[in-house]
């Protein structure tokens, strides 16, 4: 009978058994997954500009390596400024320093213009964005401004400040304000109605719905023009060195053409754009981190 009830009923034969030993391997498998996506989320965003960057410079080495050839090849780059691409923190005396020091001086400057372009730019912006009147009256004018070049502020710079630190800095601020101040004024006239409803309901002064409206509205806006700005303040601070003479990585470039150092300046353009991508990378980030992730549409 009891072999008939288990024949009829398997799952008691199967619940008498001894239970299974069950391994997990749960954690070794997880590590692995996340290694792998690690591994293939740096092989994509690292293998395509890598080759894109070993056919340039298997391009260019076979374009320059002739005697006759205007450019300096890769390898002659190497020999001619391995002092300044292994050694960027030397300092052997005022301008015997190296690309290094250099850059460092003309972030210093960035970070006092596009600081003050920064903060100018949010509060001009706010205010046309918040007025109708004076976004009529003061948008052809900056329109009119923001397209004249960075260098063609540098004399009357050096004429109102007589000194080559302040007309860089203000080359610096008056080039990268403009973005912050348009993007900013787009971003507060499209705060939502509800949100100003809500100001009006809590009776919010005006430095309150600053704060707590505005700016959280307005901040994907900002931050698209702030990364605008800083790309273009260092772009301007390069342009104002070669003119205004220094430690800065412009002048560097300029006295290594003056010196027929073309390899000095391959190597100095590269820091350049190094440090500009950096920039860019770095106001991005921290405009993900403000708005969550928020983006300008």
């Amino acid at each position: 009978m009891s072999a008939l009830a288990n024949k009829e009923n398997p799952s008691i034969v199967a619940s008498a058994k001894p239970a299974a030993k069950i391994l997990s391997f749960s954690g070794k498998q997880g590590s692995r997954i996340d290694f792998r996506r690690a591994g293939l989320t740096a092989l994509h965003n690292v293998a395509p500009p890598a080759v894109v960057l070993a056919l340039v410079l298997i391009l260019w080495q076979a374009l320059c390596s002739s005697a006759d050839a205007s450019l300096p090849s890769p390898h002659q780059v190497w020999q001619d400024s391995y002092d300044l691409i292994a050694y960027p923190f030397f300092n052997y005396g005022s301008q015997d320093i190296g690309l290094g020091w250099r850059v460092l001086v003309s972030l210093q400057r960035v970070a006092y213009g596009f600081g003050l372009a920064a903060v100018a730019g949010i509060i001009i912006g706010a205010i046309i964005g918040q007025s109708v009147w004076a976004m009529r009256g003061l948008d052809p004018i900056f329109q009119v401004l923001r397209t004249v070049p960075p260098l063609a502020w540098l004399p009357l710079s050096l004429a109102a400040f007589q000194d080559s630190n302040p007309s860089a800095i203000f080359v610096i601020f008056i080039t990268s304000i403009w973005p912050v101040i348009i993007n900013t004024a787009v971003g507060v006239r499209n705060i939502p109605q509800d949100y100003r409803n809500v100001a009006e309901v809590l009776r919010l002064n005006q430095l309150e719905f600053f704060w707590k409206i505005m700016l959280p509205s307005a901040a994907p806006y900002i931050f698209t023009g702030l990364r605008i700005g800083v790309g273009l303040s260092w772009l301007a601070i390069v342009a104002a060195e070669m003119l205004t003479g220094g430690v800065g990585i412009g002048f560097f470039i300029w006295d290594a053409w003056n010196s027929s150092r073309l390899s000095d300046i391959i190597v100095a353009l590269a820091y350049i754009g190094i440090v500009g991508f950096a920039l860019d990378k770095l106001v991005a980030a921290l405009g993900k981190l403000v708005t969550r992730g928020a983006m300008a549409n």
